[in-house]
C-alpha cells in the first residue's frame, strides 16, 4: 500500500486493503447504481408532481345581466409558474440536494465544498448542450416544433444568462474569491424575481412584460397518436396508453379533467419505473381504495409481466429485461413505500420522493469523495463530468418526453433554461446562504471559495459556448420555422454541434481546475 493511499471507506474498513484500481471500479459501479435509483425515484416524483399541478378549484361566476351562476373548474397552477417551479425545481432537485448536503458537511469550515458548485455548473452545461441535442432530433422526420410564447422564453433566457453573469460578478468582481452573506441572500431572492417576471410576462402585465403576442397553442397539446383511455369512478380516475411500449409519464399535461380535450391527459396506470406492468381494469372497479393502490405498488415492484415478452420466441429478448428487472427491483421495492400519488393531490408522495432523492444524493456525495480520494482526480472534474451527467438525467428525460409528446417546444426548452436558473439561484444560493450565515455568526468571516479561479473560468467558457447554442436555436427558427425537428440531416448536424460545444466546455473546464492550463 502506497504512502498516499486513501484511508477513507464507504461501508467497511476492509475496503482500504483493496487495490486502488479495484476500489475505483467498485465505487464507480456503486455510483452508476445510485443513478439508476435516482432515475427510478424521480419517475415517481414526476407522477406526484403531475397530480399536484392537475389540482383544480371550483369557481362560481355570476352573469351581471342574466344573474345566472356558472360553476367551472379552474387550474390552481399557472402553466408558466408550474414550468419554472415544480418542473424545473423537480428535475434539478438531485443537484440541489447534493449541493446542500455538501454545504452542510462543510459547516464550520471557512471554505466552501467543491462538489456542489462544480456539479451545478456542469449540470447547466449538460442541460444546455446534450439535452438540446437530444430534443432537436427527437421529433419525427420533417416535423417542426417551435416555442409558442416567445415572450416567456426570452424572460426565462434572460434570467438564465444573468444567473451566470451574476455568479461571475460575486466571484471575481465585488468580493473576489469570497462569498458574503448578503451576496448569497440576494442570489436566492433572485429566484423569486424570476417567478414574478415570468408570471407578469405570461399575464402580459403592462410596463413589465415584453410586447410580444403569444402564438395560439393548438387544441391538441398532446399529439393525437397518444390515445388515452379513461377508467375509474367518482373517487378515482386514471388515464393509460393502450400501447404498452409507450407507457411514459407525461408530466406536462397539467390541464384538468374537465377541459373538453381529453387528450391532455396521459397517465399510465402503472408506475413509469415499472413500465412492463399494468393494473387490470376489473381490479380498479372492484377495489379502488388507497390500500389497494399501495399494495399494487409493491406487487408491481417485484412482478415481471409483459405480454410481448411472453410471446417472444427469442431467448435473448427475454434475458435482457429479466436481468434489468432483477437489477432495479431493490430500488422499486424501496420506493414502493412512497404513498400513492392519489392522496392529497400528490403532495405526500411529492414530499416523500424528495426525501428519498436527498438520501440518494447523500450517498452519491460520499462515493464522489471516495473516487476523488482514491484516484486523486480533482473533485471539480468529477462534478463537471460524472456527477453532472448522472444527476441531470431527470432533466434529459423530462425534456425528451416534452419534445416527443407536445406539439410545441415550450416545455422542452423551458425546462432547460429554467433548470439552469434554478441551479444557480437555489442550487448554489441556498448552500452558500447556509455556510455564509454560519461563518458570519460563528467567525464573523465570509465564505471562501477554493479554486474560485477555475470555477470563474468555467463560467466564462459556459457563457461563450451557450451564446453559440442559443444563436443556432434562433437561426433554426428563422430558417426552418421551429427550434426542434425539421429536416433530418440538419437536425443531426445541429445535434453534433451541440455535443461538440459540451465537449469543449468539459475539456477546457477540467484542464483549468486541474491546473494544466
Amino acid at each position: 500500500m502506497s504512502e498516499n493511499a486513501c484511508e477513507s471507506y464507504f461501508l467497511l474498513r476492509g475496503e482500504t486493503t483493496l487495490g486502488d484500481g479495484f476500489r475505483t471500479v467498485l465505487y464507480f459501479l456503486a455510483l452508476a447504481y445510485c443513478f439508476i435509483g435516482l432515475s427510478a425515484i424521480t419517475a415517481r416524483f414526476f407522477r406526484s408532481m403531475e397530480h399536484v399541478v392537475q389540482h383544480t378549484r371550483l369557481v362560481t361566476e355570476v352573469d351581471p345581466v342574466t344573474n345566472i351562476k356558472t360553476v367551472k373548474h379552474e387550474k390552481v397552477w399557472n402553466f408558466t409558474i408550474a414550468d419554472i417551479s415544480l418542473l424545473a425545481f423537480g428535475t434539478s432537485f438531485p443537484q440541489i440536494s447534493l449541493a446542500t448536503i455538501d454545504a452542510i458537511r462543510n459547516i464550520g469550515s471557512l471554505y466552501a465544498g467543491g462538489l456542489g458548485p462544480g456539479t451545478l455548473v456542469g449540470s447547466a452545461a449538460f442541460d444546455l448542450f446534450p439535452i438540446h441535442a437530444v430534443c432537436v432530433v427527437v421529433p419525427k422526420a420533417g416535423e417542426l416544433k417551435k416555442i409558442s410564447d416567445l415572450g416567456v422564453w426570452i424572460v426565462e433566457l434572460f434570467w438564465s444568462f444573468w444567473a451566470y453573469i451574476w455568479l461571475y460578478i460575486i466571484l471575481e468582481v465585488w468580493s473576489p474569491k469570497v462569498i458574503t452573506f448578503s451576496e448569497a441572500l440576494f442570489t436566492v431572492l433572485q429566484y423569486a424575481l424570476l417567478l414574478l417576471h415570468a408570471y407578469a410576462q405570461d399575464k402580459r402585465w403592462p410596463y413589465i412584460s415584453i410586447p410580444l403576442e403569444r402564438s395560439e397553442r393548438p387544441e391538441e397539446w398532446v399529439p393525437a397518436e397518444a390515445s388515452p383511455h379513461k377508467i375509474g369512478n367518482s373517487n378515482l380516475s386514471f388515464q393509460y396508453d393502450s400501447d404498452g411500449d409507450k407507457e411514459i409519464v407525461d408530466i406536462f399535461s397539467i390541464h384538468d379533467e374537465h377541459e373538453p380535450d381529453s387528450t391532455y391527459h396521459h397517465l399510465p396506470l402503472n408506475d413509469p419505473e415499472s413500465s412492463d406492468k399494468s393494473i387490470d381494469e376489473p381490479d380498479i372497479y372492484e377495489e379502488s381504495s388507497v390500500v389497494f393502490l399501495w399494495k399494487q405498488q409493491f406487487v408491481n415492484a417485484v412482478k415481471l409481466e409483459n405480454m410481448k415478452l411472453r410471446e417472444s420466441n427469442n431467448s435473448g429478448l427475454r434475458v435482457g429485461p429479466v436481468l434489468w428487472h432483477i437489477l432495479v427491483a431493490p430500488w422499486r421495492l424501496l420506493f414502493a413505500f412512497v404513498p400513492p400519488y392519489q392522496i392529497a393531490h400528490g403532495w405526500i408522495a411529492f414530499i416523500c420522493s424528495l426525501i428519498f432523492i436527498s438520501g440518494i444524493a447523500y450517498i452519491v456525495t460520499k462515493l464522489s469523495d471516495l473516487i476523488s480520494c482514491v484516484t486523486g482526480i480533482n473533485s471539480y472534474v468529477i462534478a463537471f463530468t460524472a456527477l453532472a451527467s448522472g444527476t441531470s438525467w431527470p432533466d434529459l428525460v423530462a425534456s425528451k418526453i416534452a419534445a416527443e409528446r407536445q406539439t410545441t417546444a415550450d416545455s422542452a426548452i423551458a425546462n432547460i433554461t429554467c433548470s439552469n436558473s434554478v441551479n444557480i439561484y437555489v442550487g448554489i444560493g441556498v448552500p452558500w446562504l447556509i455556510d455564509t450565515a454560519y461563518n458570519l455568526i460563528a467567525y464573523g468571516e465570509p465564505l471562501r471559495i477554493e479554486n474560485a479561479e477555475g470555477l470563474s473560468f468555467s463560467l466564462l467558457v459556459f457563457f461563450s459556448t451557450s451564446v453559440g447554442c442559443i444563436s443556432v436555436l434562433v437561426l433554426r427558427r428563422l430558417v426552418f420555422g421551429g427550434e426542434l425537428g425539421g429536416p433530418r440531416v440538419w437536425a443531426w448536424i445541429t445535434c453534433a454541434y451541440f455535443m461538440l460545444l459540451w465537449f469543449i466546455f468539459v475539456v477546457l473546464s477540467s484542464l483549468k481546475v486541474s491546473g494544466i492550463i
